[in-house]
């Protein structure tokens, strides 16, 4: 059994508009990494959210390790939250994902949600800032860091959970080069190590370096439901 299976899902915003998603079928196995590619409008944040359990298809089962992942499902709030903890979402602008007063902070956000020891959260805090080379941004506030700092920020605080499946939005836009070489090597290391990447992504030597699996979606055909 995969980890991840999708069962001809169909999703769409609203009843009344056309899918965004028609019949979409994929399985990705524990360990592996799937690249999403595609032209804007084609769906690939909406499938990532999908997988995330941020948005649930109108048709079709979207399945993790056997569990339908529901509205009904993940209204319990322990098993939302062991959800949560395994999957991992990097959103394509790091603002919709930093609010904590420090850099800190945000990185021990999510491990305190967990109810992790004190002892813990600083080791795990203390590991992806060095992971980072954030140590010098500790004490400042989020909206004070660059564009690159941030997604650095957001992906470190992603990590704090050491999630088992890594959902990217995009994960190198916008960033310089350096860091992107940075942040290349790293999700090598992480797919080496046994995590599954979901990405979509447009960087073809980013794909090449993680070995992935490439998914093209196309916009569903107009005027059909």
């Amino acid at each position: 059994m995969s980890l991840i299976e999708l069962n001809q899902i169909t999703f769409s915003y609203a009843p009344e508009e056309p899918p965004v998603l028609r019949d979409l079928s994929l399985s990705v196995e524990a360990g592996g990494c799937l690249a999403l590619r595609g032209d804007n409008g084609a769906g690939k944040t909406t499938l990532l959210r999908v997988l995330n359990g941020l948005s649930f298809p109108r048709s079709g089962v979207y399945r993790f390790d056997g569990a339908a992942i529901t509205p009904a499902y993940l209204k319990d709030q322990t098993r939302a939250k062991i959800f949560h903890r395994r999957v991992g979402y990097l959103f394509q602008n790091p603002d919709v994902m930093l609010f904590n007063a420090t850099a800190r902070e945000e990185i021990a956000f999510g491990p305190r949600q967990l109810g992790l020891p004190k002892a813990e959260i600083e080791a795990r805090v203390r590991d992806c800032m060095t992971l980072f080379g954030l140590e010098p941004l500790a004490e400042k506030a989020p909206y004070h860091l660059s564009g690159g700092q941030k997604k650095q920020l957001a992906l470190a605080a992603v990590l704090a959970l050491n999630p088992e499946v890594l959902v990217l939005d995009e994960p190198l836009a916008g960033l310089d080069g350096g860091t992107r070489q940075r942040l290349t090597a790293l999700l090598t290391e992480l797919r080496a190590a046994g995590k599954t990447l979901i990405l979509a992504t447009h960087d073809d030597a980013l794909c090449d370096a993680l070995g992935a699996e490439i998914l093209t979606l196309t916009p569903p055909a107009p005027g059909k439901t």
